[in-house]
C-alpha cells in the first residue's frame, strides 16, 4: 500500500486577511495564544524552533524547511506538516494543513492521522476564535484535562 495515502488534513475559513492569519503562524506571540505555550522563536526557513506545551510537559524540537509569506509554510517535525493560506475575495483566509510523512504499521499510522486531524482541526478553531472574536478558547489545553491528574 503506497504511504502518501496516509495523511492528515485539517481546513478552515478565517474572516481575515492572509496576512493576519499567517502571521498568526509564524509569529510565536500569536501562536502561543491558542497552540503551544513556549516557543525558542519565529518561524524561518532553515531554522530550528522547540515548542512547548508546558500543560502536558511535552516539547517538539522543529525545522522549518519553507516559509513563502501569505502562502506556505512547511516543517519537519518528524513528519512533514505543510500550511497553505488561499486569499478569498471577500478579504478572507482558506487555510489548509496536511501532516504527511507518516511512519509505523497500518494501524500506527492510522491512529496517528486521527490524533494528527483532530488536534489540527483544535488548533484550527482555536486561531477561528481568536481572530475572528478575540477569544481565548484554550482548545488545545483543553483536550486533555486531566492529563496532570495523579491518580489515587
Amino acid at each position: 500500500m503506497e504511504t502518501s495515502i496516509y495523511h492528515a488534513k485539517a481546513e478552515m475559513l478565517i474572516r481575515k486577511p492572509v496576512s493576519d492569519v499567517f502571521e498568526a503562524f509564524i509569529n510565536p506571540e500569536i501562536t502561543t495564544k491558542f497552540w503551544f505555550t513556549k516557543s525558542s522563536g519565529p518561524l524561518e526557513a532553515g531554522k530550528q524552533i522547540q515548542w512547548d506545551w508546558e500543560m502536558y510537559n511535552h516539547a517538539a524540537r522543529i525545522t522549518v524547511k519553507t516559509v513563502e509569506p501569505d502562502k506556505r509554510i512547511v516543517i519537519e517535525w518528524p513528519t512533514t506538516v505543510e500550511w497553505v493560506f488561499t486569499t478569498r475575495e471577500d478579504n478572507t483566509t482558506f487555510v489548509s494543513i496536511t501532516d504527511s510523512g507518516i511512519a509505523g504499521t497500518t494501524e500506527e499510522k492510522i491512529a496517528y492521522v486521527r490524533n494528527a486531524t483532530e488536534g489540527f482541526t483544535l488548533v484550527l478553531a482555536a486561531l477561528k476564535a481568536l481572530l475572528e472574536h478575540n477569544i481565548a478558547l484554550q482548545l488545545v489545553a483543553d483536550r486533555f484535562p486531566d492529563f496532570n491528574q495523579q491518580p489515587d
